[in-house]
């Protein structure tokens, strides 16, 4: 069944994995210097994020998609701990908010893990 937090999650995931697709420059801007191929990684993760968005809403598929993108979201997060250890490079975003970035991450893991019913619960 679907709720209002898994379609939420699925808007979310869908509009960033497009944004992926369409203004890719922002996103190759933020991987961290020591991994290879930017811009492969950014349309790698945003065709993550679009199957990810379409999984949630196929039923045989919602559990799959669910743990897709919790893993997607920690593959990611150095990029937002990048951010954060380099604010200068991102001088229109404030430094507080780069931080603020990182728990936040776990907190849309936790929504996530609860929403789609991760841990065993309709």
């Amino acid at each position: 069944m679907h709720t209002p937090s898994t379609y939420a999650i699925a808007l979310l995931f869908f509009a960033a994995g497009t944004a992926h697709f369409v203004w890719p420059e922002p996103f190759v801007r933020i991987v961290p210097p020591y991994l290879p191929a930017p811009q492969t990684l950014v349309y790698g993760s945003g065709a993550a994020e679009l199957l990810g968005a379409i999984g949630i809403l196929v039923p045989g598929l919602r559990e799959y998609a669910g743990w897709g993108l919790l893993l997607l979201l920690l593959a990611v997060f150095p990029a937002n701990v990048h951010m954060a250890l380099h604010p200068a490079e991102f001088g229109r975003i404030p430094a507080w908010a780069l931080c603020l970035r990182l728990p936040l991450q776990f907190v849309l893991m936790g929504w996530i893990y609860w929403a789609l019913g991760l841990g065993g619960s309709p």
